[in-house]
């Protein structure tokens, strides 16, 4: 790693202008893989999912999965992208051990869509929302990869490692590529805007249901490049390109560390070289990978096995028409029907609990009831983690079923904090957990009384003090009824102690 000092990053935005740019893959969620039957369910043990056409034996011929083409048009209708009414596959020839052809089928000059855009919204300096238009380059539909796996030595890369393994399981699965044009004007806010974009794209995916588009498993990857130029020069800098980043909070880091090492270089009279870079999520730097300081050749050359791709005006119509209310515009409405202010729904979506919170609604509870417990108890435990939200442990139907039984008076909030935490756990339901402990609310008049006689008859002094008008030496008395009673509604109690000491509260 180098040791040279790098500049704040006040600093790097005053004198540095950014531009990025975000290439990210797609896998898509069908049965089967892009050219051939073999399925395409994850985790299976190495090359049990592949047959002669993913694996590019000779004579095998590629017959094009309709699926995916419909979902690829889908997508780019979602970025709004002019679909191409003629494209084509071509073979890009580069030679890696987890290529079997030596090719990959994609599309080179004539993809599927292009010319689109995307909105996403970040908070500004201000506090206020700050709208960006990401525009769309392209998005074109080709095969995945197999993976390599580097074993024997420290670090899971090629360097020091003893031996490698290669998995085709995943070669010929089908893979959309999603190519941002140039964004520049980001300032100070693109590593922001970086993580923005990918994570409204994610969402707008998984609103068409077309993929799981899970990092951690390997069905979203994004490339990130990032180039400085001086602040106010015409010219943008030299980029380079950030590979294989594999989760939304790298997309950030990966820009701003580049962009600080990028300045670094450039203040100390040096050049950037173009190339890729690998990200390195235990230290947050980047390190160099492959040179492309000139055009890689890779040969591209029609699919002489496929025909060429011309979809239907009608049908590419009939797919807008049926395209779902998208993610930005869903969350405008809920944030209405809620009735938060930006700020409550910032607070929200930076806790990533919008479809937990509207999951829990439709589940029978109210807004406020959802918001309460996802933002609160569950988002610290989620925290405390380090996981996301959605994998702490309680669903929103045992957090709708919870806050019902809060609403109905049958837990207060100490106690459904209690039977929360079990829920955690895994020990069951709320209604299952409240009857197992035996943590109820005590709400039957005449145990209350009893327990508020005793606790009067155990502390004497107590309540000389409260008949004597002291109404707040009361609280002890609740405390002990609270303790006797393991769940007695606090409100209830102070009413019955007050009154049977003949003091008005």
């Amino acid at each position: 790693m180098s040791t040279t000092v790098l500049p704040s990053y006040d600093d790097v935005v005053e004198r540095y202008a950014p531009v990025i740019g975000l290439e990210t893959h797609v896998e898509l969620g069908t049965n089967t893989k892009m050219f051939c039957g073999c399925p395409t369910d994850f985790g299976g043990e190495p090359n049990t999912r592949v047959c002669p056409v993913c694996l590019g034996l000779p004579g095998s011929l590629p017959v094009a999965n309709k699926a995916a083409i419909e979902a690829t048009i889908r997508i780019g209708l979602a970025l709004n992208c002019s679909i191409a009414p003629w494209s084509r596959f071509a073979r890009k020839n580069y030679f890696y051990p987890d290529m079997p052809k030596n090719y990959q089928i994609s599309q080179y000059d004539e993809p599927l869509c292009v010319d689109g855009w995307l909105d996403v919204e970040i908070v500004g300096e201000d506090g206020q929302p700050e709208l960006f238009r990401i525009g769309i380059e392209r998005v074109h539909l080709e095969e995945d990869t197999g993976k390599t796996l580097h074993v024997g030595g420290a670090t899971g890369r090629i360097h020091g490692a003893t031996e490698s393994l290669v998995d085709y399981n995943r070669a010929g699965i089908p893979l959309v590529e999603i190519v941002t044009k140039p964004i520049p004007g980001t300032g100070a806010a693109a590593p922001i805007v970086a993580r923005a974009y990918v994570t409204e794209l994610r969402d707008v995916i998984r609103s068409l249901g077309v993929s799981d588009v899970r990092m951690e498993e390997g069905s979203l990857r994004c490339d990130v490049n990032t180039s400085l130029s001086p602040a106010g020069s015409a010219e943008w800098g030299t980029r380079t390109e950030t590979k294989n980043v594999n989760s939304l909070r790298s997309v950030e880091r990966a820009v701003r560390s580049e962009m600080l090492r990028q300045a670094a270089v450039l203040d100390s009279g040096g050049r950037i070289v173009q190339e890729t870079r690998h990200f390195h999520e235990d230290t947050g730097d980047t390190t160099p990978g492959r040179s492309k300081e000139t055009a890689t050749d890779y040969r591209y050359f029609p699919e002489p096995d496929l025909v060429p791709l011309a979809p239907d005006a009608a049908w590419v119509a009939e797919l807008k028409a049926a395209l779902p209310e998208l993610p930005r515009l869903h969350r405008r409405r809920l944030q209405q029907e809620w009735g938060l202010n930006d700020h409550d729904m910032q607070s929200v979506l930076n806790a990533g609990a919008v479809e937990l919170i509207e999951e829990t609604v439709a589940a029978g509870t109210t807004p406020a009831g959802a918001r309460k417990w996802w933002l609160g108890e569950l988002s610290r435990r989620a925290n405390e983690a380090g996981v996301e939200l959605a994998a702490v442990g309680a669903t929103p139907a045992q957090v709708a079923e919870l806050q019902k039984l809060v609403d109905a008076g049958k837990l207060n909030d100490k106690l459904a904090r209690t039977v929360l935490e079990a829920v955690v756990a895994g020990e069951g339901s709320p209604s299952e957990i409240m009857a197992a402990r035996g943590l109820e609310v005590v709400s039957d008049t005449g145990a209350l009384t009893a327990a508020v006689d005793e606790a009067i008859a155990a502390n004497p002094d107590i309540a000389a003090k409260v008949r004597d008008g002291k109404v707040a030496a009361a609280g002890a008395l609740v405390g002990a009824v609270m303790k006797s009673t393991r769940g007695a509604d606090a409100k209830t109690v102070r009413s019955l102690i007050l009154s049977r000491l003949g003091v008005e509260g």
